[in-house]
């Protein structure tokens, strides 16, 4: 897969997953009230993180927003900015995603600084999609806990405390969006790695020019008895330097220079 490709389709999924997330946060149903003891009813109820709903049998529909805030659980404010924060920042890995596509230039932008460009909005993908997916989780930890409890105090007699509420089609939408976020910044942050420039891997290396060529003198070797004593090593004209010519070219001894 080219850098390219995988960068351009992680924008694509990441823009899914930060428009699911928008979708899932103003819809209202969060929770729906569960009607498996009573399927005939006059009244449905659902809610959202913003307003909870009637329903009537006529299709009349009546929403009211919450007008407190202090008055709300402390797990349902944390969902609420749970959700606000991936949104926030989905939204600003688009915008910085948008001028670290490979395709499109601006000015004379080079690879390495859409690379780093590449890297912050991924970033900022995955920590959006994570947001999302642990508010909705959170939320639907509280449904469970809630519905256990209804059921509990329902078969002790006290059927009329409270209603049940289950899971609601926004939970589900929550929980696809923040994936489909998640797997878009992964692909951002692989994208990355292919807009980095190839640094040279071995440095220059200086060599310095070899001395000049001596040659030696080639005979037949003397076999030596062991006990004679080490004799100095002679030298001649082919022990040293070799002379050059006036023309560059380098002259060498010939047998006649040794005695």
């Amino acid at each position: 897969m080219s850098t390219t490709i995988c960068q351009v389709m992680g924008f694509l999924v990441s823009s899914l997953g930060v428009a699911g997330c928008i979708v899932s946060t103003a819809m209202d149903s969060w929770s729906t009230q569960d009607l498996y003891d009573n399927p005939v009813t006059a009244v449905f109820q659902y809610q959202g993180l913003w307003r909870s709903c009637v329903r009537q049998s006529s299709g009349f529909t009546e929403c009211r927003p919450y007008f407190t805030i202090l008055g709300l659980p402390a797990m349902f404010q944390a969902v609420r900015a749970l959700m606000i924060v991936g949104i926030v920042l989905g939204i600003l890995g688009l915008l910085v995603c948008i001028f670290a596509l490979k395709c499109i230039r601006i000015g004379t932008m080079e690879d390495s600084a859409k690379a780093n460009m590449t890297l912050t909005s991924g970033i900022m993908f995955i920590i959006a999609g994570l947001c999302a997916i642990t508010g909705v989780s959170v939320f639907a930890n509280m449904l469970v806990t809630n519905f256990w409890m209804s059921t509990a105090n329902m078969y002790q007699g006290m059927q009329n405390i409270q209603n049940r509420y289950t899971f609601g089609s926004a939970l589900f939408v929550g929980w696809v969006a923040g994936g489909l976020a998640l797997v878009g910044g992964i692909l951002m942050c692989l994208a990355c790695r292919g807009l980095v420039p190839e640094e040279t891997r071995y440095k220059a290396v200086s060599y310095n020019a070899s001395g000049p060529n001596i040659s030696y003198r080639t005979g037949p070797y003397k076999v030596a008895s062991g006990y004679e004593p080490e004799t100095k090593a002679r030298k001649g004209a082919g022990y040293e330097e070799a002379a050059r010519s006036e023309d560059g070219r380098r002259s060498y001894p010939s047998k006649y220079d040794y005695v």
